[in-house]
């Protein structure tokens, strides 16, 4: 099997990573399967695919696309609540939320009804890809590609190789990672791999510098734009990822290591605990993030 042989592409989970995913392939001229548990979900998927704040209407609007190309790009995606739907794909990602079991058992079944040959990605941005691989009998099969918000945006593919990836599936996922236009590079299978462990030491630390006094969550965050050149400060950063997700990388990240510079501080958990979840939960019920808890303006 090479990188020539893959025309339809599967995708699980249909959230912010995965109908950004999607959206890339089908513009690249794949046929896509997206998969979600519901069909409001993959409705308000093909919404964002259309018109979300990176979405194909807006490549029209600044005339990178014609119509007829953005209708033909929606075309090439289909949706389904049925994981029988994805029998025939020669490639499949597995982009749900940040939870072993979750992604062991879907990747279970998926074992069964995928073709032998279909290689299996899961988008983790931190779990183990050999601990999630022990799910599955095709384990050469399987890979970390680990793609970055907005994935419509952003250039960097984190590929990892478990402990039993074969050379053959490593190399077709670097390619059409560079058919897709991306930069794809390797790192090794760790809890957190490169990017997640490096961005949850600076959050973490972040967090401690403000307990301790040494300065302010705005100051902080304004402090790493003007001395950095960042887009975002740490605690800008954590409200759009999402504070129940920052903890739980956390969590795993330390209960994993053993290292103290990773463990969550107790002002993180009591934002979680309070119903506190960020900018990017509050269609799911949050009260807010870091600004809104201690009453900052922005």
């Amino acid at each position: 099997m090479n990188v020539e042989d893959i025309k339809i592409v599967g995708i699980v989970g249909a959230g912010v990573m995965g109908n950004g995913i999607a959206q890339v392939f089908a513009r690249n001229g794949y046929e896509v399967i997206l998969v979600d548990i519901s069909e409001k979900i993959l409705e308000k998927a093909l919404e964002n695919i259309k018109t979300g704040p990176y979405g194909l209407k807006k490549l029209v609007e600044k005339g990178k696309m014609s119509e007829e190309e953005m209708e033909n790009c929606m075309k090439r995606i289909k949706t389904s609540t049925s994981y029988e739907s994805l029998k025939n794909v020669d490639f499949l990602i597995e982009a749900v939320p940040e939870n072993l079991d979750l992604k062991r058992r879907i990747f279970a079944e998926l074992d069964r009804i995928c073709k032998k040959d279909t290689i299996f990605a899961s988008n983790t941005s931190g779990i183990m890809i050999s601990s999630i691989a022990t799910a599955v009998e095709r384990k050469e099969r399987f890979i970390g590609m680990h793609w970055f918000n907005p994935a419509q945006v952003m250039r960097l593919i984190e590929v990892v190789r478990g402990a039993l990836t074969s050379e053959e599936t490593f190399q077709i996922t670097m390619e059409i990672s560079k058919k897709l236009g991306k930069i794809p590079i390797p790192a090794n299978d760790a809890p957190g791999f490169f990017t997640t462990r490096f961005i949850n030491s600076w959050l973490m630390e972040a967090i401690r510098l403000y307990e301790a006094n040494v300065a302010g969550i705005k100051e902080i965050d304004e402090m790493c734009k003007l001395a950095f050149g960042f887009p975002m400060g740490p605690f800008e950063l954590m409200d759009l990822i999402g504070l129940d997700t920052v903890l739980h990388i956390a969590e795993y990240m330390f209960e994993e290591t053993k290292e103290a510079h990773y463990a969550p501080p107790v002002t993180l958990k009591k934002l979680v605990l309070s119903g506190y979840l960020g900018d990017k939960r509050l269609k799911f019920g949050s009260k807010g993030g870091w600004y809104d808890f201690f009453q900052i303006k922005r």
